[in-house]
């Protein structure tokens, strides 16, 4: 009965009594039957009546005895699969491969999408090069290990003329290439502290100025940052329409800490993870439900992705589609890898 009063719930958003379940899931019992089984439920913490409906709603404690235990998931279908498939990756860099992954769940969804950046991708820095912009400024242009390329402004103390910013690409590119980024930035504090009387002019501009490009990147968490794409989807459920909530998820995904600490949780455990209300252990996300899965490059987990919704939603489509979300992603970087 449990089963039937959740997915009933899912589909309508409204309490469910005993006249409903008799009608809608087509159990065979009398009514009263119903409503002693109900109260049941009620007592054991696993569905509530709210205000004073003569209907229940299923209750954290409910949803997660539903998703363990009575959910029966819908695969995706084939072509669901290959809209995936021809959405994520291509030619893409990986900023690019992250936004489409995190904006097809949104899509898809019609909920919140996210995935953070890989922690292993940008690490081996390929070329660095410079050139002049107006007003004492340089765009910096860094290509990573596989094929992943940044640009960067950065302001310095004259203009360069591009012929100075060759010869300082060329230094450095002759003592970084080929060389991991958090190996870069020691090598440039211990430069940095070394007399400036021995180095040569160009060697002391050209640390000048990588100093700048490498200090934008800092973070000394792995997980930097992620994707996030659909927040305002979240705007069409009417039980998460409060201003207040609204507001403060939000500045949740702004500030990105709650977010990145709950993700960071999920790439400790194998397989689709789900917060159900409270479960997350973040205030700010008592009425969501969070559904993540890892995604890996070379059998070595890199990162996250996941969906942002109700506590009212078809678990049993979203958890499929994060699955399969997260293994083709998983398979993009393994080919970028290969």
């Amino acid at each position: 009965m449990l089963k039937g009063l959740v997915e009933q719930y899912i589909r309508d958003g409204q309490p469910v009594g005993s006249t409903t379940l008799a009608r809608e899931v087509n159990l065979k019992l009398s009514s009263a039957t119903i409503r002693n089984v109900l109260a049941d439920l009620e007592r054991a913490g696993l569905v509530k009546s709210p205000h004073t409906s003569a209907g229940r709603v299923p209750t954290v404690q409910g949803y997660r005895m539903f998703i363990d235990n009575l959910l029966t998931l819908k695969p995706l279908q084939e072509r669901e699969i290959r809209n995936l498939k021809d959405n994520i990756g291509g030619e893409l860099d990986t900023q690019g491969i992250l936004a489409s992954a995190s904006q097809l769940l949104s899509g898809i969804t019609q909920m919140t999408g996210l995935v953070t950046l890989p922690v292993t991708v940008k690490t081996i820095i390929e070329h660095i090069e410079f050139f002049p912009l107006s007003d004492n400024r340089v765009l910096a242009i860094l290509v990573f290990s596989k094929n992943d390329i940044q640009n960067r402004i950065i302001h310095t103390d004259r203009n360069y003329s591009q012929d100075e910013l060759q010869r300082i690409s060329n230094c450095l590119n002759a003592e970084f290439t080929g060389i991991d980024i958090q190996q870069v930035r020691e090598n440039l504090v211990q430069q940095m502290q070394e007399a400036k009387e021995d180095m040569d002019h160009l060697m002391l501009q050209a640390i000048n100025m990588a100093n700048q490009v490498f200090q934008q990147d800092t973070s000394s968490s792995p997980q930097q940052d992620y994707v996030i794409a659909g927040e305002t989807n979240l705007m069409n459920y009417e039980e998460m329409a409060d201003i207040k909530r609204l507001r403060q998820l939000f500045e949740a995904f702004n500030e990105k800490q709650s977010i990145l600490r709950l993700l960071d949780q999920s790439l400790k455990a194998p397989g689709v993870q789900i917060y159900i209300g409270n479960e997350s252990g973040y205030e700010v996300f008592d009425e969501c439900s969070v559904v993540t899965a890892t995604y890996s490059s070379d059998d070595k987990v890199i990162g996250a992705l996941g969906v942002i919704g109700p506590t009212r939603m078809a678990y049993d489509r979203v958890i499929p589609i994060v699955d399969v979300t997260a293994k083709l992603l998983s398979h993009v970087f393994k080919l970028r890898n290969g």
